[in-house]
């Protein structure tokens, strides 16, 4: 592999601090987390009210990106609603610039053809030119340099500390300090080793920083003392980056990462100095920012995410709009909030809802911040440990007394706390610590993740005007605050103006019926027939009562009527059904506060399917759920797919007993998923939109990885997803899963995961594929050369494992690896009317691959998806390996078309199918470990020791004895 594929991709995505290069992968329910609404994923998933399992990929829980349906009238995250345009800045002119003309990029073309081809991180082979031209704004905001290099410092601290807090601690009061104060208007740092500057600083420059901690104002006696010494390393040119961003041969292995990580420093300095840095380029501002609660001691705060960008002929920093989740406790003591919310405690030590765990708390007797690693279940009278200072074992609440002299107020009602490192547990009593207001709040629950949606979700123009109107300000982008003037940095107020196309949507077809008119990337079904349609030889309808008396009994007419009618569209969509009714098997299921984690719940509706499988088992079972819950949909998933085999469709019957025409919209939704599990085709795609994909014997491939979400236990394993078509229609993708290291993005066991899929295709086609068209999901930028590092050589293991003298020829197809990005920040705005939806979003089709995106890379944005609410965010499609030699056309109107052939929807979707059928596969994995990714056990009992790392390995080994041999 080249040196350039290893530079190229990682430059685009580079984050503040960038010595090192990126880190481990971004976790799918961390803070950075954007909530799954109808924009995620397209409009497609079928009918997400009857999944009624966890949130997917971890939990709705930190800084949400601003998008749906926005706030009720007065709503700060509003923007402009109601009345008036819905365009942003129609009235304003929107040229596109020179730079991107086709002469421009023709040019730009050109100058490829001198470089040698080879497939990893393949050069742009072209521009697209299919679909309709349009013009577009992006929040992408032109940056000019001064001509000057920067001057790059390491910054080495003695004594040393790895501790994250102390470190940034560290550099706020080296700031203050007269030997560096001098210099603020012209340097910039990461708050841990890194320091950029306009100009060359004294060497040596060594700064003595007395610690202490807010809110004191000076050091104590006999405070520690450490020493900054800042050491000059090297100097960054934006010359040599302005070759690059030019297209030009030379400039191909150049790595503009370090100067653009520099650039991040500095244009994100006022925002660090100023406001709260939450994750990677994200600021909020809590004491400016407008609120809203989202319950009980939590509420929303609106910031912005920053970012530079390295683009065609120039350098552009990308602005959104984030929204974090914070905790809003009325009282600042611990131990009164414990109180509180005691009344969930069942008669235990009370506890904190999971979102609350990992606060930060000042202890009052030593006046320390410290984070919450975990709240213990025992009081401080019944925690003890072994203390050699007061000669053996003691309890907590003697510790305090003989030592700090503090007799406990509440020592046997309130619980401990643990703020020790990874391997020495410090227990405090809850009432000695006082919560710091203001901190990010973990894991949502459903009606708090309900209130952020509605709230974070906003329509374009409301997005756009936040951005130019609060964010530039608080972000000291506009008017440029220090040290942007310093360095002679400045950035247009004005979002880049850029060209676009729309495609045009593929014709689609059904066995029976008037062909579907495609209207913004959506059809109806109302009337039409499967193209091969299921064979069900009997079924059964399981009504899960869980309290809420929906259903009367089994004889309840609604019941009656919804099977009635389910069957019968079962059999209008083409489907055979058998004669006379379905078994129908009510399970009372217990009262959640008699079984809160629904163990006996859970038995009674295994015994039940068990006793009831005497014969032969049914094609399918219909499950209405009265209730959403974290533990039943996955247990009954779990309890189908692995120790059952039954396949099994869940409706709730909150949307499945509403009005009669929105019921045959759900009932049409459900047929769909009915007659894909068992093995039917929906509909297919008419032969000029398949081409690409059957001029040669193919097998498109999805992989995909989801980690465990923040309410997890420690250990949990990441589950890996690979699945792959079968056949020439594209439709059936079957999946191989795997469980591996907790956080681990690539893939361990891929290629055994892919001779599955290629024997698989081998049964049903008698050969093996002569090409795979591999589709990414779920790595960011800076993991591109990693895909190429370790999964591909795990691709090309899995060719030759068919290389056996029973074959007697070498296999070797040609290989395409594709990465799909959905958690970028580009969005895109229409400027006129007529190329957009009623919200403002552009509309369905919409492509672009100038302006905004790689200057060598291969890559484009495709909204293929109609957006229903909020901001529609495109996916990002970027080409790291290719040995078909794809044409951007090819690749473009390809992707999109495909697009329309998700089998469990009616319209397009916005991640081509096989990766979000991976995306499916590892939401089913999760039902399967749910008892670990759903841990309602994290409190802690009052042990003395506690190895991390020892129950990392003890939850992940049990994780593995449940998942079974997968």
């Amino acid at each position: 592999m080249s040196s350039r594929g290893q530079r190229g991709g990682r430059a685009r995505g580079a984050d503040q601090g960038g010595r090192g290069g990126p880190g481990g992968p971004p976790g799918r329910g961390g803070r950075g987390y954007t909530p799954q609404t109808s924009d995620s994923y397209g409009s497609g998933r079928a009918s997400p009210s009857f999944r009624g399992g966890p949130p997917g990929r971890g939990s709705h829980s930190g800084a949400f990106e601003s998008r749906g349906r926005g706030a009720p009238p007065g709503g700060a995250f509003r923007g402009s609603r109601g009345g008036g345009p819905v365009i942003y800045a129609e009235s304003a002119p929107a040229n596109i610039p020179s730079r991107l003309d086709d002469k421009s990029h023709a040019s730009l073309i050109k100058s490829f053809k001198s470089l040698k081809v080879i497939p990893d991180r393949p050069l742009r082979p072209g521009f697209g030119t299919l679909g309709n031209p349009i013009t577009l704004r992006a929040n992408f905001f032109p940056v000019t340099l001064a001509k000057g290099p920067i001057y790059d410092y390491v910054v080495e601290i003695s004594p040393t500390t790895d501790i994250k807090r102390i470190r940034g601690r560290l550099f706020e009061l080296m700031e203050r300090s007269p030997a560096c104060a001098q210099h603020l208007p012209y340097i910039a740092h990461d708050r841990s080793q890194r320091l950029v500057s306009i100009k060359k600083l004294p060497q040596p420059l060594d700064i003595q920083v007395p610690f202490f901690e807010d809110p004191d104002t000076a050091p104590r006696p006999g405070a520690k003392v450490y020493i900054m010494s800042i050491k000059f390393e090297r100097e960054l040119k934006p010359d040599s980056l302005t070759e690059y961003m030019s297209g030009k041969a030379q400039a191909r292995d150049y790595d503009p990462l370090p100067l653009v990580s520099a650039l991040n420093l500095v244009i994100q300095q006022y925002a660090s100095r100023n406001g709260v840095r939450v994750g990677k380029n994200r600021y909020f501002f809590p004491t400016s920012a407008q609120k809203f609660s989202l319950g009980p001691g939590v509420e929303a705060i609106q910031g912005f995410y920053t970012s530079v960008r390295t683009t065609y002929q120039q350098l552009m920093v990308n602005v959104y709009v984030s929204v974090l989740c914070v905790e809003t406790l009325l009282t600042c003591n611990l131990g009164d909030a414990l109180t509180s919310f005691s009344r969930g405690s069942h008669g235990a030590m009370p506890t904190l809802p999971r979102g609350f765990g990992k606060m930060k708390i000042k202890t009052r007797h030593l006046g320390h911040t410290k984070p919450i690693k975990r709240i213990g279940t025992t009081s401080s009278r019944n925690t003890k440990f072994d203390c050699a200072e007061f000669g053996g074992v003691i309890s907590v609440e003697q510790y305090f007394q003989k030592k700090y002299d503090i007799k406990l107020k509440r020592p046997a009602d309130l619980p401990v706390v643990d703020i020790g490192s990874q391997k020495k547990v410090i227990w405090v009593p809850a009432e000695l610590c006082d919560i710091i207001p203001g901190q990010p709040y973990g894991k949502l629950n459903d009606k708090e993740t309900a209130q952020m949606i509605r709230y974070a979700c906003n329509p374009p123009r409301a997005n756009a005007e936040a951005i130019v109107n609060r964010g530039f300000p608080v972000l000291g982008l506009s008017p440029a605050q220090t040290p942007l003037e310093g360095f002679g940095v400045r950035i247009d107020v004005e979002m880049a103006v850029i060209p676009g196309r729309e495609l045009v949507p593929p014709r689609l077809s059904y066995k029976a019926g008037k062909p579907p008119n495609v209207n913004n990337g959506s059809w109806n079904i109302l009337d039409v027939k499967f193209h091969l349609a299921a064979q069900v030889s009997s079924w059964w309808v399981v009504v899960i009562r869980d309290g809420t008396g929906i259903i009367a009994g089994p004889t309840d007419p609604q019941l009656i009527s919804l099977v009635q009618g389910f069957s019968a569209k079962l059999q209008r969509s083409g489907i055979s059904m058998p004669g006379g009714r379905p078994r129908l098997l009510p399970i009372n299921l217990p009262p959640e506060r008699s079984d809160p984690n629904r163990v006996n719940a859970i038995e009674q509706i295994r015994t039940t399917l068990k006793d009831n499988l005497a014969g032969k088992k049914p094609s399918f079972i219909l499950v209405l759920l009265e209730n959403r819950d974290n533990f039943i949909y996955p247990s009954i998933k779990r309890i189908g797919d692995m120790e059952l085999g039954l396949h099994t469709v869940h409706m709730q019957l909150s949307k499945a007993l509403g009005d009669e025409r929105k019921q045959d919209q759900y009932f049409s939704n459900v047929a769909l998923k009915v007659n894909t599990k068992l093995g039917g085709i929906n509909h297919l795609l008419d032969e000029n939109a398949m081409k690409w994909l059957t001029k040669k014997k193919t097998m498109m491939v999805g992989i995909d990885v989801t980690h465990p979400g923040p309410g997890s236990r420690e250990g949990t394993p990441s589950i890996a997803a690979l699945v792959a078509s079968i056949d020439d229609s594209f439709v059936q993708f079957p999946a191989s899963l795997r469980i591996q290291q907790s956080k681990q993005e690539m893939l361990g066991e891929l290629d055994n995961m892919l001779v599955e899929r290629l024997l698989a295709y081998e049964k049903r086609n008698g050969k093996l594929p002569e090409r795979l068209l591999v589709f990414r999901d779920g790595v960011s930028e800076g993991q591109f050369d990693t895909v190429l590092k370790d999964e591909l050589p795990q691709i090309l293991d899995a060719f030759k494992r068919f290389e056996t003298q029973g074959r007697k020829s070498k296999y070797r197809p040609q290989l395409s690896i594709v990465i799909c990005g959905k958690r970028h920040h580009a969005r895109f705005y229409p400027t006129d009317s007529p190329y957009a939806d009623r919200n403002g979003n552009t509309r369905a089709g919409t492509v672009v691959d100038k302006g905004i995106t790689a200057v060598f890379d291969f890559d484009f944005y495709l909204q293929a998806h109609a957006g229903l609410q909020g901001t529609v965010k495109a996916t990002h499609y970027t080409v790291v390996y290719d040995e078909n030699q794809f044409t951007a056309d090819e690749i473009q109107k390809g992707t999109h078309d495909t697009s329309y052939l998700y089998a469990r929807a009616t319209k397009a979707v916005s991640l081509i199918p096989p990766a979000y059928y991976a995306d499916l596969a590892c939401e089913r994995g999760r039902c399967y470990l749910n008892d670990f990714l759903v841990d309602d056990k994290t409190s802690a009992s009052g042990r003395g020791t506690y190895d991390r790392d020892e129950e990392r390995r003890r939850v992940f080994q049990a994780a593995r004895d449940a998942w079974g041999e997968g």
